[in-house]
């Protein structure tokens, strides 16, 4: 049941002034940590809980007996009477004040299969910031722990909750110089696994890490300004919906969604704790899957583009076929040589010709003949060059080849060394992760 679902009012006087003395307590109460006196007939609307339930508030911060004012508002709703205690007490700072009886009946009954309400959702915040004292904190956890379910989510929701933001490929020192051989999976997936540990364990680190104690709602003195100053609107929010007939309850959410939420960073730290304690089954069950992950043999093997073709790279060096087949399709590749060069020869002939005839006939046709053999030189010289460029060409591109796949194969035997430190340190991580979730959340 939503206790923050309007109440029915049918059937009683009218109530506004009690719903507006109700919203200007709610100012004190946040302002200052104190509750006005209700003026005479305010709270005189029989058959209405919210009466009998703010006399009660006053009485208890006044330290005077409440129990006629409770019964009166536990009979006609206890749930609501009891959800109103426990919130408003706590926004004033007084929570050591709420029996235990009221947190059991505010909080109600928690269900996986059901959204938490936000009366529920108000009572947990406020636990978590310890609104209750060590023995409500462990109240809501014990009813998160018989509830929540998170072994049955996948592990990658809780892991993309506490890391968000992951790099798609992680490149290990050993491959910097060829990113390419980490995207193959053999290579890729220990490297991104051993790095997604190693953030996991410094994300659950902070989440319960011991941190500088924040003022939690005590008991103080009436008047003292500030002393009940909440960062979440969650309790705020659901007081005023339980006074206000007419606003509208905040949106549900299920249980798994809120611990998703809890964990993510920037999130409270108070509830942050909460949610990996609960949460701690799942969380250690990726952890130990990321630590094998780590453990995985480099392959015998594997297959490169290296300048564009298939490299089969092993320990002992490149396979020569692949290289060789590389080596052919690079000279493939090359540009073909010009067709037979007749134009240049027959220049020549011609220039050879004319030379004859200019002894029989002038000299004059010796200049012509000189500039067509020239130009036919000149073609053929060119041709030639050509040829030597695309040789040149073509052997250091053959020699990078042979190159690249050499610092591959190093790159390789580097990688080959840091497997196993990259293992050591998954082990270190993986201990010091389930040293952590075993501390719980009192430890942060």
């Amino acid at each position: 049941m939503d206790l923050t679902a309007g109440p029915d009012l049918s059937g009683l006087i009218d109530a506004t002034e009690l719903h507006r003395f109700a919203e200007a307590l709610l100012i004190h109460l946040v302002a200052d940590g104190t509750v006005p006196k209700p003026p005479p007939g305010v709270t005189d609307v029989p058959g209405y809980w919210l009466a009998p339930a703010i006399d009660a508030l006053v009485q208890i911060m006044a330290g005077q007996d409440a129990l006629d004012a409770l019964t009166r508002a536990a009979r006609h709703d206890e749930a609501r009477t009891a959800l109103f205690l426990c919130l408003a007490l706590a926004l004033a700072g007084l929570g050591d004040r709420v029996h235990a009886s009221w947190l059991a009946t505010a909080f109600g009954d928690l269900s996986a299969d059901r959204p938490v309400t936000p009366g529920q959702r108000a009572v947990w915040v406020a636990a978590a910031r310890g609104a209750y004292g060590p023995a409500g904190k462990i109240f809501v956890l014990r009813r998160l722990d018989a509830v929540a379910t998170p072994h049955e989510s996948e592990p990658e929701r809780w892991l993309k909750a506490l890391l968000p933001g992951e790099p798609k490929v992680v490149i290990p020192p050993s491959l910097l110089d060829f990113p390419e051989l980490a995207e193959i999976p053999a290579l890729g997936v220990p490297a991104y696994a051993a790095d997604r540990l190693a953030r996991l364990r410094a994300r659950c680190t902070e989440i319960t890490s011991p941190r500088k104690p924040e003022p939690t709602p005590q008991p103080q003195a009436a008047g003292r300004k500030g002393v009940a100053m909440w960062p979440e609107t969650e309790p705020l929010d659901v007081l005023r919906s339980l006074i206000n007939p007419n606003a509208r309850p905040g949106p549900l959410s299920s249980l798994t969604g809120h611990l998703l939420e809890d964990v993510q960073p920037g999130s409270d730290p108070n509830l942050a704790a909460l949610a990996l304690h609960v949460a701690a089954p799942v969380i250690r069950r990726a952890a130990e899957e990321l630590a094998d992950a780590t453990r995985a043999v480099p392959p015998a093997e594997v297959t490169v583009p290296i300048m564009g073709h298939p490299i089969i790279l092993r320990p002992d060096g490149p396979d020569p076929a692949s290289i060789e087949e590389a080596e052919r399709r690079i000279r493939s590749q090359a540009l073909p040589p010009d067709p037979y060069p007749w134009l240049p020869q027959a220049l020549i002939g011609i220039s050879v010709l004319v030379l004859g005839l200019s002894f029989v006939i002038s000299m004059l046709l010796a200049v012509g003949g000189l500039v067509i053999g020239g130009t036919g030189g000149l073609l053929l010289w060119r041709r030639r060059q050509r040829e030597q460029a695309e040789t040149q060409y073509i052997d250091g591109q053959l020699s990078e080849l042979r190159e690249l796949a050499d610092r591959a194969v190093f790159a390789l035997h580097e990688y080959a060394r840091e497997s196993a430190k990259r293992s050591e340190a998954a082990t270190r991580d993986l201990a010091e992760l389930s040293r952590l979730l075993r501390r719980g959340p009192r430890a942060a």
